[in-house]
């Protein structure tokens, strides 16, 4: 089975790594595991104001906390994970990504970073259901 594990290191990613590691009989190390993180993009007018490198060092710096919290947990329970971050709107990405690589599960938590955000524009978990083909499991 491909899974697609969605993290963006809050709270609730932190609860869906505790539920995926108690769960021992679900989440086997035969499984094909991919951690996911999406940033979101900088405005086109900020963004033209920096070097490629700059924006391209700031969305590696800041996917990298996320994906190295997922990779030490998987890598703690001998567990092969792809880790990879991606720029845009989460739950756009989310869906597309899911899709588009035929995962048969995407994992993630409940809620995210951005009580505001969700507020406005629904919770990026609501979205990826929305949109998304693939079966979702949320975590509390």
């Amino acid at each position: 089975m491909r899974i697609l594990i969605a993290a963006d290191g809050s709270d609730y990613t932190r609860h869906m790594l505790d539920y995926v590691a108690t769960h021992g009989d679900l989440f086997t190390p035969a499984h094909e595991y991919t951690v996911l993180t999406v940033v979101l993009a900088v405005p086109p007018l900020a963004a033209g104001s920096i070097s490629k490198q700059d924006l391209a060092d700031y969305y590696d710096d800041s996917a990298r906390s996320v994906l190295d919290q997922a990779r030490g947990f998987f890598e703690a329970r001998g567990i092969k994970a792809e880790c990879l971050h991606k720029v845009g709107h989460p739950a756009d990405v989310i869906a597309e990504t899911a899709d588009g690589g035929k995962y048969d599960l995407i994992v993630m938590g409940s809620h995210g970073h951005s009580a505001l955000g969700n507020l406005v524009m629904g919770s990026v978990a609501t979205q990826v259901l929305a949109r998304c083909k693939t079966p979702v499991l949320l975590v509390r």
